[in-house]
């Protein structure tokens, strides 16, 4: 027992220290030596429980990017109430919310389907999983407050969802190139005038 709880911490390390690394610096730029030098562990810990890069780089995505795309913006739109309030409040606050160094190093999702989006279809897999979840979770949403009268009956679920995520995954790589939140404000401001449109 105690051996398992071992190797579960030192799993969870590495992943925590991959995950910050490739955020920081890229997957590609980002070696098993410079990770495992932020873990303080040996390269034979890493073989232990990994085979390569690529299935830690897997791990990252379902354990650390996932996580935080389903805690930040597909389980919040499963809460109670009126469904175009969750839908403007999710997408909103959750671009206000970022703390700075998520401004200037953007989406950790949309860096990865960036970088290894046109790369081995193993990856490829992974995020869209990601974002086919997200989907659902909005199109629900969305068929929802149809049906409530919250939003607007002839609105086409899926092409709202899709422009929502496309929107917002965006404007998380264009704020990059700024030093200040003047264009993620007009950013907000386009959103929701574009979201009273589909407003019953």
């Amino acid at each position: 027992m105690q051996q398992d709880l071992k190797s579960d911490f030192t799993k969870q390390l590495i992943v925590n220290e991959a995950f910050k690394l490739f955020y920081a610096n890229g997957f590609r730029t980002t070696s098993i030596d410079k990770i495992m030098e932020k873990t303080s562990l040996s390269k034979g810990a890493f073989y232990h429980h990994y085979k390569s890069k690529k299935e830690l780089g897997l791990e990252v995505i379902s354990l650390k990017v996932q996580k935080r795309v389903v805690e930040g913006m597909i389980s919040p739109l499963k809460q109670e109430g009126n469904s175009f309030n969750i839908l403007e409040n999710v997408f909103i606050n959750r671009l206000k919310e970022f703390p700075f160094q998520e401004k200037q190093n953007g989406c950790p999702m949309n860096n990865l389907i960036n970088e290894l989006g046109n790369s081995e279809s193993i990856y490829q897999t992974a995020l869209k999983s990601i974002i086919e979840k997200w989907k659902s979770a909005l199109v629900e949403l969305i068929e929802k407050g149809k049906t409530e009268g919250s939003i607007k009956k002839e609105t086409p679920s899926e092409a709202v969802a899709v422009y929502l995520i496309s929107a917002f995954e965006g404007i998380r790589g264009i704020r990059k190139l700024y030093d200040n939140d003047v264009v993620l404000d007009e950013f907000i401001t386009g959103l929701s005038l574009y979201l009273k449109q589909i407003k019953a």
